[in-house]
């Protein structure tokens, strides 16, 4: 049972700060980059969470049977996968052959499940034909941040590798890292398909219409407030 008595030690006044097992880093080693976006990644997991929870339940005077369900999947699978996140984040916070004989360690059996949520999430999506751009409802724009987030930490991860050689991050860590990524923007897609959402699509600078800004829409703006200014 972890016993925290205190949070302010003044242990890393200096720039530096301990690994699990003890010894002294700096605060920009690598390693330590890795826990922090680790920690990054949960707390939008978190955020994900209270947007889900702002979803009115109701329209038009009928229930929106679509946001309980989004609700009550979005709960269990990312509360899940939080407390994951942080299994994760002190795995990484030392090097394999340091890690304390007590910790308990993600396994295949973690990765795979979020395998069989995204097929279970695919088996009603439509498929796709472009590239989908970050955008949407709370829910929805949140879920690709954190996929984004995902995404970095998986390049921090394997920024560590390189620098500290193999062997010093399991290879499991980053196979389940990178199923996150993934999950999420199915997860994504998934969430807004069962809240009636439209997907925006990327299109190619080739096939959109001349840009000219929104500079015209400005100045008609502030013309309009004008004519209104003289009534």
């Amino acid at each position: 049972m972890v016993k925290i008595t205190r949070v302010y030690t003044g242990g890393g006044d200096e720039g530096e700060s301990s690994l699990v097992d003890g010894s002294r880093r700096m605060k920009s080693d690598a390693r330590f980059e890795v826990v922090g976006t680790c920690d990054e990644l949960n707390s939008w997991l978190g955020m994900i969470l209270m947007e889900i929870e702002r979803l009115p339940d109701h329209e038009d005077g009928g229930e929106r049977t679509n946001v309980q369900r989004v609700q009550t999947v979005l709960r269990e699978a990312i509360g899940r996968l939080q407390h994951e996140l942080f299994d994760l984040g002190a795995e990484l916070a030392c090097p394999p052959e340091e890690l304390p004989e007590y910790m308990a360690l993600l396994g295949q059996h973690q990765a795979d499940v979020l395998v069989d949520e995204m097929d279970a999430w695919l088996a009603s999506l439509p498929d796709l034909t472009s590239f989908i751009l970050p955008a949407g409802s709370g829910p929805i724009a949140s879920i690709h941040l954190a996929r984004t987030v995902a995404r970095r930490l998986e390049r921090n991860i394997v920024t560590l590798s390189q620098s500290e050689g193999d062997g010093s991050v399991r290879p499991l860590a980053m196979v389940y890292v990178n199923r996150i990524s993934d999950w999420l923007f199915v997860l994504g897609r998934w969430t807004g398909n069962m809240l009636n959402e439209q997907e925006t699509l990327w299109l190619p600078l080739g096939k959109r219409p001349s840009e000219n800004g929104v500079a015209h829409r400005i100045h008609q703006m502030q013309a309009n407030d004008d004519d209104f200014a003289d009534l």
